[in-house]
């Protein structure tokens, strides 16, 4: 597993993909910031509505510009075939392509951190509800690569796994939008609503940028992640066979 985490990890940052989703996400989050966000009208020192705020709608595109090749470029090239000859399990194969992925996203999110020393400066924030948002952002990106990785054990084009991932990613984030649910309480019952809302991946990230860390919500983020990759062992592991 460390062998292939350590091939994943070097080859992301031997080609522009890294560069390119980290500098994409850098600009983004910052122009968000700084523009919608009103970071320095509204002084939000804590950085919840200014800045962490954005992240699951930006995770929702570039998480999956990032995961897309984790299998697809390896079918398309045939060494999915080489590997399932190598003295490793599926299992490890996994694990180390998906943590080379995790750990992109991890120095995407650290290259943030002069946003928290400007609010240190400039204010006097809560860092312990800060550090929340930051663990809810980490645990969005590692639940959106880990659907991205599910898709791309389906198939061989990266496009067809780049869509249905974001498509998969918006739908998770546009049915915990305040509109979205009004729309949705309008429609269905109280119950039936409250059963989709909680899918949602911002009625689960919330409450972190609070500085609220609940069990119910490392459990959500877990299950999917747990739930993806086991369904991409079971669908490589059927094609290896």
């Amino acid at each position: 597993m460390f062998t292939i985490f350590k091939r994943e990890l070097k080859s992301y940052f031997t080609q522009p993909t890294a560069y390119a989703v980290i500098c994409i996400f850098l600009f983004m989050s910052l122009f968000l910031t700084f523009t919608l966000g009103n970071f320095i009208k509204t002084g939000d020192a804590n950085l919840e509505w200014s800045f962490f705020f954005w992240h699951p709608w930006i995770f929702m595109l570039l998480a999956p510009a990032l995961g897309m090749r984790l299998w697809s470029d390896e079918q398309r090239s045939g060494t999915i075939e080489l590997l399932g000859t190598f003295p490793t399990t599926t299992w490890s194969a996994i694990l180390g392509k998906y943590l080379a992925a995790t750990v992109v996203w991890f120095i995407a999110l650290l290259l943030t951190y002069p946003m928290v020393m400007a609010v240190n400066t400039l204010g006097n924030p809560d860092n312990l509800t800060i550090l929340s948002g930051y663990i809810g952002s980490f645990l969005i990106c590692c639940t959106f690569l880990a659907i991205t990785c599910l898709i791309s054990a389906f198939t061989r084009d990266q496009v067809s796994c780049l869509i249905i991932s974001c498509s998969i990613c918006v739908l998770l984030v546009v049915i915990g939008f305040d509109h979205v649910v009004r729309v949705l309480a309008q429609t269905f019952s109280e119950a039936t609503t409250d059963a989709i809302v909680s899918t949602a991946v911002l009625d689960h990230y919330q409450p972190l940028l609070r500085g609220a860390v609940r069990i119910q919500d490392l459990v959500y983020f877990a299950s999917i992640i747990i739930a993806c990759l086991l369904s991409t062992s079971a669908i490589l592991n059927a094609k290896r066979a």
